[in-house]
């Protein structure tokens, strides 16, 4: 019997990930031992964790060690949101540990991954899409959190952590240094700008075209699925509008209406508190690294500071306004 190691880091997961030699006859054991038909696995090469699909339209979602704490936030989300959404989830059908190694097994979703259909929408679909997004982002919030409110750290704690190290870890991720005045002004302004003790709401931090589903239908694309909850908080909700702002709507004046439309935000409320916020909250992001996440082309050479940098990304236009 292959057992999995007791890794400790990325680094030395990815290159043990990299074998399936030793890994992949443990998925056939979990896989038996829940009587699951296992065929011809398929690995799924993206993602944290480590995903392998089974027969049957199911899929095996292994957790190591060091990322425990996505166990946990996956599976209480799963439960949480069961039942409770008008888009799809996948449904939790076991869970278990091995060699220190949780697992879920979960159901496999219909649709096409939206990082592989997204570059090709026309504009008009990318409005209709993102509008979508916004309501799926605004329906998960009206779930009660119940107990996830559990999960560490809570709101408060992650952003008064996130705010005591921001400025390194940007520094460290290259941000340019024209930037860090700028960076200092927004994060005096965040503790104010942001609120810390208001209900908190279900967080994924992830609405990214890797992590939803699309299906096509007579009149287009539409959202058919939403996957992938370890990276599940409880928090703000403007929070969740980060990663398709960054992403997809990427300063477009209309694909940002659609998503705060979708979202709810009523237009007289996009006004530049609004903005000064996302801007805080995109900076204190947990994934946060804006050279390689804000998709708009060489922003850091098309404006000077944050200020600058909220407008280009948020753009205040007849088109967002009316």
């Amino acid at each position: 019997m292959i057992s999995l190691p007791p890794l400790s880091t990325y680094d030395t997961y990815r290159a043990w990930r990299g074998d399936t030699s030793r890994w992949l006859p443990v998925v056939r054991e979990i896989a038996d031992g829940h009587g699951l038909s296992w065929g011809t696995p398929h690995v799924f090469s993206t993602g944290t964790n480590l995903v392998v699909g089974l027969d049957g339209g199911v899929i095996l979602k292994l957790f190591p060690p060091f990322l425990r704490s996505q166990f946990v936030s996956e599976r209480g989300a799963l439960a949480q949101l069961r039942g409770r959404l008008g888009i799809p989830i996948p449904d939790l059908i076991a869970e278990g540990e091995r060699d220190g190694w949780p697992y879920l097994v979960i159901t496999r979703l219909s649709g096409t991954v939206g990082s592989e259909v997204w570059p090709s929408l026309p504009e008009a679909e990318r409005e209709r899409v993102l509008g979508e997004i916004g309501a799926v982002i605004a329906e998960v919030q009206r779930v009660p959190p119940g107990g996830l409110l559990a999960l560490e750290p809570r709101w408060e704690a992650f952003m008064r952590t996130q705010i005591a190290q921001c400025r390194a870890r940007h520094e460290r991720l290259g941000l340019p240094a024209k930037f860090l005045t700028s960076l200092d002004d927004l994060l005096r302004d965040a503790t104010e700008l942001i609120p810390m003790h208001a209900p908190p709401v279900i967080l994924t931090g992830e609405y990214i075209p890797e992590n939803f589903l699309l299906a096509r239908r007579p009149d287009g694309w539409h959202v058919a699925g939403l996957f992938d909850f370890g990276d599940v908080r409880t928090g703000w909700g403007e929070y969740d509008l980060l990663g398709p702002s960054a992403f997809m709507a990427v300063g477009h004046p209309r694909l940002v209406r659609s998503l705060f439309d979708g979202f709810g935000i009523p237009r007289s409320e996009v006004n530049f508190t609004l903005k000064r916020r996302l801007m805080a909250l995109m900076m204190l992001h947990s994934a946060s690294d804006p050279l390689r996440h804000i998709c708009i082309a060489g922003w850091p050479d098309r404006v000077d500071d944050f200020v600058q940098l909220q407008e280009l990304i948020w753009p205040q236009s007849p088109a967002l306004a009316s």
